[in-house]
């Protein structure tokens, strides 16, 4: 079962990007990405930024990221069920610490996208 995970990524102080969660998802050999600005909460609708694919082994990384761009902790992880991977739309089943249930992520107007997490859905 694919898994994702989500970092806190705290950003350097003199960086022109905040601090931020990455959503990370598993999908073949990569993990697809977005930025969030700030932790996931049932409900919550916020634009997220689509990054580029990340690797594996960022499933179970903690700690400074190369080049000076901060610090990644682990916020949340577990395993998830891809439901839909469309161009413009794709749902999750997440069961975590944390989440648990539904996250859609829809393209706005790449890269941003919509994220919500309803956690009154069935995983």
């Amino acid at each position: 079962m694919p898994r994702y995970v989500i970092l806190h990524h705290e950003m350097p102080p003199d960086s022109v990007r905040a601090t931020h969660w990455d959503f990370l998802v598993e999908q073949g050999d990569v993990l697809r990405a977005w930025a969030l600005p700030e932790s996931p909460r049932p409900g919550a609708v916020f634009v997220a930024t689509q990054l580029a694919d990340h690797r594996l082994a960022y499933l179970t990384y903690e700690g400074p990221i190369s080049g000076g761009r901060g610090h990644v902790s682990r916020w949340d992880a577990g395993t998830c069920h891809w439901r839909e991977d469309a161009p413009e739309r794709v749902i999750l089943d997440v069961r975590g610490t944390h989440l648990e249930g539904r996250v859609t992520l829809q393209a706005v107007d790449p890269p941003a996208w919509s994220f919500c997490w309803d956690s009154t859905e069935d995983s």
